[in-house]
């Protein structure tokens, strides 16, 4: 048996680390991932971390301005299989939820995986510059 370093604050920081992640965002699962999104100027990319779940397992998809990413992770053993005495890893569903700017292009959404990583590309539509109209007279 090993030696666990004591903690007394442990769960009440895990709790406020999640109530903070998920601001401004809707996230309900047995797990979930964490999440980046950073704004370019010709689109915004959402990273979030899911490694062990297969892109077959994952499912994104938008609708009234919502992007929804959903999934499962497999387990791969329980404990009772491999004798573990201890289990960390996260397993099961997960499910996020962001509202989009009207800017984000639905139609041009883009995912991919990679090392464990989901990549989604939202491009921005063109942006509808004001146009000056030269009032001219006709006397």
């Amino acid at each position: 048996m090993s030696i666990v370093r004591y903690e007394p604050f442990g769960l009440l920081s895990q709790l406020q680390r999640e109530l903070a992640r998920s601001e401004g965002s809707t996230a309900t699962a047995e797990w979930s991932p964490s999440v980046d999104i950073k704004e370019e100027p010709d689109r915004f990319v959402i990273l979030a971390d899911v490694p062990g779940v297969q892109p077959q397992d994952i499912d994104v998809h938008m609708e009234n301005g919502q992007l929804t990413i959903k999934g499962e992770k497999k387990t791969e053993a329980t404990a009772e299989d491999k004798n573990y005495k201890r289990i960390e890893r996260t397993y099961g569903s997960f499910y996020r939820r962001f509202g989009l700017p009207d800017s984000a292009e639905a139609d041009k959404i883009s995912a991919r995986t990679k090392h464990g990583v989901l990549e989604i590309v939202i491009p921005k539509r063109e942006s509808v510059q004001p146009r000056k109209i030269n009032v001219v007279s006709e006397d």
